[in-house]
């Protein structure tokens, strides 16, 4: 009973802090900032790559713009989260969307009965085919009916992804699972900055679960001469994610459910900053362990996000 009303207590107060645009798109309403409480999550891993998943709060040390930070709020796959699947459907991803469905049954299990999902498709264009929901077999049965063909629109669908997460869980951790081969060839109108600007907007760690693709030589020539195309791996570095490669890990299987296992071992820390109003800049974030732990990047790993801008919300 005590650790539900605690629970409830600490969800209660949870105003994400996420970062605005310098130019807001045309067409878009303009963001009114409001900071309150910073929120990031991090997974510490050994050099080996095994998570460190004992830590405590008095084990972390945060700072904001290289000043030390009082740690406020800390839990480990406590919040409940909000995952949007963002599935690849262009031509090259074709062989993948039967072993993907077998293994999106086993692999979304490991959520939270609380935790939702939600499923975006790109090609060309961008589909939501599943709002948020927490019933993952309707996922499942969507993924299923899938067909492949057209571009490569990752730029697109990060950004309407995380717009999306934004509107819909604004009081949830959000990530975004991205699966696809990682080779863009459409930028969707967007350029690479302004699709990492929409991540970090919205609060959201990106991961990529990557598939091997069939890209003829064409293909990846043209993905050259594209201009603003995103790098999913500096996407991924930025927002704190990871990349789950299939071929690495052994299988399409193993990899999805390494990856969902992954965000149960991440840590969300929350602290209220020195700055009282949003002031439209870039906050530097970093996150290591106590001397006793040794040394950051020696000794052990710390995955999360780089910074954020500021808290906002769409205008009235």
């Amino acid at each position: 009973m005590r650790r539900a009303a605690a629970f409830l207590a600490f969800t209660a107060l949870l105003i994400p802090a996420i970062s605005s645009f310098a130019t807001p798109p045309q067409g878009q309403a303009p963001l009114r900032v409001d900071v309150r409480l910073v929120l990031l999550e991090a997974t510490v891993k050994t050099k080996a790559g095994v998570a460190m998943t004992g830590l405590h709060q008095d084990d972390f040390i945060l700072t904001e713009d290289g000043q030390a930070q009082h740690i406020s709020h800390f839990s480990r796959d406590e919040l409940p989260l909000a995952v949007a699947l963002v599935v690849d459907v262009s031509e090259s991803i074709r062989p993948f969307l039967q072993p993907l469905r077998d293994a999106a049954v086993t692999a979304l299990r490991a959520l939270k009965p609380e935790d939702e999902v939600t499923l975006f498709t790109f090609s060309n264009e961008v589909n939501q085919r599943i709002a948020l929901t927490k019933d993952k077999q309707k996922i499942v049965d969507e993924i299923a009916t899938l067909r492949a063909g057209g571009s490569t629109n990752i730029n697109g669908a990060m950004a309407e992804a995380s717009d999306a997460l934004l509107r819909s869980a604004p009081d949830e951790r959000r990530v975004i699972v991205l699966v696809s081969d990682n080779v863009p060839t459409d930028n969707g109108g967007l350029s690479a900055d302004e699709t990492i600007r929409h991540a970090m907007a919205a609060g959201v760690s990106v991961y990529s679960l990557k598939v091997p693709g069939d890209n003829p030589l064409s293909d990846r020539l043209l993905a050259k001469s594209i201009r603003g195309l995103i790098n999913v791996g500096r996407l991924v570095q930025q927002t704190g994610g990871e990349i789950f490669d299939s071929q690495k890990e052994g299988s399409l299987f193993v990899a999805f459910q390494s990856l969902m296992e992954r965000l149960k071992t991440r840590y969300t820390l929350g602290y209220y900053p020195g700055h009282k109003s949003a002031d439209g800049k870039f906050h530097r974030l970093d996150v290591k362990l106590t001397n006793s732990f040794g040394s950051k990047g020696r000794d052990y790993i710390v995955v999360s996000k780089k910074g954020y801008y500021a808290s906002l919300t769409p205008e009235k």
